[in-house]
């Protein structure tokens, strides 16, 4: 079974992108399906002299046994969020990179209409030393996502759904 590992630059409960993830994998369909933990340390040069911290490790080899990566961005200040720089900057430590090659699909959740358009792109440049492997169209942004999702969690427009899960058809092309 394809396993994916999703990756939410926000660390809040109720996170619009955490959410999207979420659905993200309903999208996909059938398959196992983790959410990596970014509540991480700084990324400290000090500290990694001391031995990599267990939050870390585990989640570089999530990333190592994913066959795919789901990357969701908020939009803080108009910047991807500083826990999912944070947690890039962890990886890039790592040898070799556990993201080379990794099919990987960037979406963006944000309460203003553009929906992390600008943290979405700002991303794409950070994650041009990691030697991921994805495509950048469609774009997947989500728009005033305060009123995209049910109580439940779930997706309630049609469209943005089913939107949803042509872009996570590609990533499942993109696995193989």
């Amino acid at each position: 079974m394809v396993a994916l590992l999703g990756i939410s630059g926000s660390l809040r409960r109720e996170s619009f992108n955490t959410k999207l993830l979420r659905e993200a994998s309903r999208a996909f369909g059938e398959c196992h399906f983790a959410m990596a933990d970014l509540n991480l340390p700084l990324f400290n040069e000090d500290l990694e002299a001391e031995g990599v911290p267990d939050k870390v490790a585990l989640l570089m080899a999530q990333i190592e046994a994913a066959d795919g990566l789901v990357i969701s961005t908020p939009e803080y200040n108009k910047a991807p969020s500083g826990a999912l720089k944070n947690a890039f900057d962890w990886i890039s430590r790592k040898r070799p990179m556990p993201t080379a090659g990794k099919p990987t699909v960037i979406l963006s959740a944000a309460a203003g209409i553009a929906g992390g358009q600008r943290s979405q792109a700002i991303l794409h440049l950070m994650l041009q030393a990691f030697d991921l492997r994805y495509s950048v169209n469609p774009e997947f942004f989500m728009g005033q996502a305060f009123s995209k999702f049910g109580e439940d969690g779930r997706i309630t427009d049609e469209k943005t759904f089913e939107f949803l899960q042509g872009k996570m058809a590609g990533l499942r092309e993109m696995i193989g």
